[in-house]
């Protein structure tokens, strides 16, 4: 059998060139995203995560997941800042601790790394404001001033003095104040009086040893909180039996309180639909990096909830599902 070298040369030669072409042809990585939360202590963080994490698997993105344990916690937040810009994103979600928190110094801690806000209002000075690319979020304004305006149409002026406590969460930080002005604001003309207001970081020990304190005063007709507080209420008023003298309203979704509501334990809670939130700041953050079109200003609508207003698509784009747990890091299939 004769072997013709020269043909067998041409080959090799052909298939040497295809290999070479392949290997400089340029691979694209995939996007590396960074999200950092003020906690994930209750489920309206854990419902925004599994928003961010489905929408970072449906589009294929690298996305890295942190939080700062708390509202209090602002050192370990700017730390986490740093280590996003260390582990090398290409863009950082920030839930922040706090709305003043960066309005003079983002810069030092991301760098040119651009940033878009989620949840929580970001304020910044015109310099830091070249970094933030999209904001994410609801004035929670409203949200206090329709968990009011629920009370102030059930106990208009001159049907008897009604008295509330307020268990918000934390005094100057989340949503508590614009909560808190759209509260107050609602409930003007009403027979709704606000006898005590208890301030506390939303941990549920914290917030369970309020409830316990409120119902011990003996004198209050509705206990006005943060999902936290009314899931501890929830338990706190059942032990003390107490269940059908102190009414229950949210000013904010969780699954407890969902569950409260399904019970006809809780009366009303407004949701400004966290898992669309998780998805819309991915959204913005993907079309960023991909040059596409998006909308610099996404706000979900404000939803009110009571026992009868209940609906399967309004709960699926607000809280994750039953089994859900925190998920940290997603690694884009390649």
């Amino acid at each position: 059998m004769v072997i013709n070298q020269r043909l067998i040369r041409t080959i090799f030669g052909h298939s040497a060139l295809t290999l070479s072409l392949f290997a400089s042809v340029p691979t694209f990585a995939a996007e590396k995203i960074c999200a950092i939360y003020p906690h994930l202590k209750d489920s309206y963080w854990l419902s925004v995560n599994y928003g961010m994490v489905s929408e970072a698997e449906k589009l294929g993105v690298d996305l890295r997941v942190l939080e700062a344990g708390g509202y209090p916690n602002k050192s370990r937040q700017e730390q986490q800042l740093a280590l996003c810009t260390q582990w090398g994103a290409d863009a950082i979600i920030l839930g922040t601790i706090d709305p003043q928190a960066y309005e003079h110094n983002l810069k030092s801690w991301v760098g040119n790394t651009p940033v878009f806000a989620t949840v929580n209002e970001l304020k910044l000075d015109n310099e830091q404001s070249k970094l933030l690319k999209g904001v994410v979020g609801v004035d929670w304004y409203w949200m206090g001033y329709k968990s009011g305006k629920f009370l102030a149409q059930r106990h208009p002026k001159g049907s008897g003095q009604t008295n509330i406590a307020l268990l918000l969460g934390p005094k100057t930080r989340g949503g508590t104040k614009p909560v808190t002005e759209g509260f107050y604001e609602a409930i003007k003309g009403s027979d709704i009086h606000v006898v005590d207001s208890f301030w506390a970081d939303n941990d549920k020990e914290l917030q369970r040893n309020i409830v316990q304190r409120v119902i011990d005063m003996g004198d209050i007709d509705y206990i006005v909180g943060s999902a936290v507080a009314i899931e501890a209420a929830i338990s706190e008023l059942r032990s003390a039996q107490k269940t059908d003298e102190i009414g229950l309203v949210s000013v904010y979704l969780s699954h407890g309180v969902y569950r409260g509501l399904l019970r006809d334990k809780v009366l009303f809670a407004p949701t400004d639909k966290m898992v669309e939130q998780g998805r819309l700041s991915l959204i913005q953050a993907a079309s960023y990096l991909r040059n596409q079109s998006y909308e610099k200003q996404a706000s979900p609508k404000i939803k009110a909830l009571t026992p009868k207003t209940l609906h399967d698509e309004t709960i699926e784009e607000s809280l994750s599902p039953s089994e859900y747990r925190p998920t940290f890091s997603v690694k884009a299939v390649e």
